[in-house]
């Protein structure tokens, strides 16, 4: 064999890369002679990945119902690996910005559109059979979701409507985290008592989340936006950017959400309870929550009409 140029500077390199964690190139050389070549499925886990759908019934749309979540869950992690890179990087450009959020958008896109695999591809009368075996779980507890809310913007701003005037920067997490708009799905606010879907969900998450608002404090995206000069929060670019990411999570994609909902729960003009046993039509649709990461972004009339008109 005929060492080239290239194959030398390829072994300098990597020499660099070894010597500098305190490793052998020999050895792992020759590793390499006894290594599998990579495949699809391998790289993929495609078998395992196929193997986490696991039925509660024998009716055939649950399973529809659980790949779809799976996804969900998939996506929601791909736009937590985008927002991480934005959190926790020291200079921000206005090109990153808004790649990084219409990469955002575009995965939040996606979700919206792909309630049609819901609202068209489950028949009701077997969601309405399987739905009794998920209670009390629910949507609600995508542990992921909330981090995104988290990570999108300033704690503030995800307090229910009713105590914002009563919460700033100095109260504690673990008391915002007890007003926040979510909780209004599973907590009697006069007697403070809590269904058992937000008590089971904050035992599980409770700890993490008050970690991971601490992380995000300073570095969440509206943070982020608030740190840049002036003239560079009016970039329009830079603002579509961020407008097309505010609605397209609080109103387009809660909307579509809404909507899947509304074929399966609501029967003869009148609301069914969720499976968690929250009160869906009012937590959810933004005109009662009125949920906005970017509120700078938006003119006062905008502010005021938001989810109104959906």
């Amino acid at each position: 064999m005929k060492i080239t140029d290239e194959t030398k500077k390829l072994l300098e390199q990597l020499e660099k890369k070894f010597s500098a964690i305190d490793q052998d190139l020999d050895t792992h050389l020759e590793g390499l002679l006894h290594s599998e070549p990579i495949t699809y499925w391998d790289y993929i886990q495609t078998d395992a990945l196929l193997n986490l759908q696991v039925q509660r019934t024998n009716l055939p749309d649950e399973m529809v119902f659980i790949m779809y979540h799976q996804i969900n869950e998939l996506l929601f992690k791909m736009i937590l690996w985008e927002i991480s890179q934005v959190a926790h990087k020291k200079e921000i450009t206005v090109a990153f910005f808004s790649e990084k959020l219409m990469r955002i958008s575009r995965y939040f896109d996606m979700l919206a559109s792909s309630f049609t695999i819901m609202g068209d591809g489950m028949e009701v009368e077997q969601y309405m059979k399987f739905r009794t075996t998920l209670t009390p779980a629910s949507g609600f507890q995508s542990a992921q979701y909330r981090k995104i809310e988290f990570a999108s913007t300033d704690l503030i701003n995800l307090i229910d409507a009713r105590f914002r005037e009563n919460i700033d920067r100095n109260t504690p997490y673990e008391h915002a985290l007890e007003h926040l708009y979510w909780q209004a799905a599973g907590k009697n606010y006069e007697t403070g008592k809590k269904s058992f879907l937000l008590k089971s969900f904050e035992e599980q998450y409770k700890n993490e989340f008050i970690a991971f608002t601490q992380e995000y404090n300073t570095i969440n995206l509206y943070a982020k936006f608030k740190e840049l000069p002036k003239e560079v929060q009016e970039d329009p670019k830079l603002l579509n950017a961020m407008r097309h990411y505010d609605y397209t999570v609080n109103v387009t994609w809660v909307m579509a959400h809404y909507h899947a909902a509304n074929k399966y729960l609501n029967i003869g003009g009148e609301a069914v309870e969720a499976t968690g046993g929250s009160e869906w039509t009012k937590y959810m649709h933004p005109k009662y929550q009125r949920r906005i990461f970017f509120p700078d972004v938006w003119t006062k009339e905008e502010l005021r009409d938001w989810g109104k008109n959906v």
